[in-house]
């Protein structure tokens, strides 16, 4: 997969949090941009290409804004990760970094958090059923990890306005998911928890995110994608 005017890109994923390990996958997110021509056309450019082997996610600029304005986990922590986990950073994906704040909103934060920990939760109930094979038990124990990751992540930016993207002991977090692969309904504790803790907690966040600084930043993307106007020779 060979994708131009890449902004910012890094590694992601369980290598990112620490939760990663022998034989884990190296997953990659990053953005683009189009060629501002190719937006003027009957036809709009990609907005997304994914690969595996490697494991990689590209975001065209405007879609990536609209999926972290409305509070997306997975593509919120491009803009918050650790310096030695970025491979590619150029100027404007400085700039992103910088306005990451403005990008967040209270209720858009706790809805797209606590439904995405909902949905690993629904798939633990899923997978259970009978005696599991190795290979579900490591399923089950994977949303496991997830489920806690997110409702953690998403509690500590709801409330302080920050994302830590590596967790803290992540020995307890695979810990948690052994204990969920043999009991996927032990993991509704902790959802309930964290969904007590985002109602009993008042958000340092806006209830809006302010979307005029990701305009402002979008049009400076198009301003320098679009090619000098040619000249006519006389």
């Amino acid at each position: 997969m060979t994708v131009t005017n890449i902004l910012l890109s890094g590694i992601v994923g369980s290598t990112a949090y620490g939760l990663a390990r022998e034989g884990s996958d190296v997953d990659r997110l990053g953005m683009f941009a189009a060629p501002t021509e190719q937006l003027h056309g009957l036809h709009q450019p990609k907005e997304s290409y994914v690969s595996t082997a490697p494991d990689r996610t590209l975001h065209e600029a405007a879609k990536w804004c609209r999926l972290a304005l409305g509070g997306n986990p997975t593509v919120m922590e491009l803009v918050w990760l650790p310096d030695e986990l970025y491979e590619v950073r150029t100027p404007l994906g400085d700039e992103l970094i910088a306005l990451r704040e403005t990008l967040l909103s209270a209720r858009r934060v706790r809805d797209a958090y606590l439904g995405y920990a909902t949905q690993q939760f629904r798939k633990l109930q899923n997978r259970t059923g009978g005696t599991p094979s190795e290979d579900t038990r490591g399923r089950i124990a994977k949303n496991a990890r997830h489920l806690k990751r997110l409702c953690t992540q998403g509690y500590e930016l709801y409330s302080t306005g920050r994302l830590t993207i590596r967790v803290d002991d992540p020995e307890s977090y695979h810990r948690f998911g052994e204990q969920v692969a043999d009991d996927p309904e032990a993991a509704l504790p902790l959802l309930r928890g964290f969904e007590e803790a985002f109602a009993g907690t008042r958000s340092v966040l806006p209830e809006q995110p302010d979307e005029t600084a990701a305009d402002a930043w979008l049009r400076r993307v198009r301003e320098e994608f679009y090619p000098a106007a040619r000249t006519t020779p006389v």
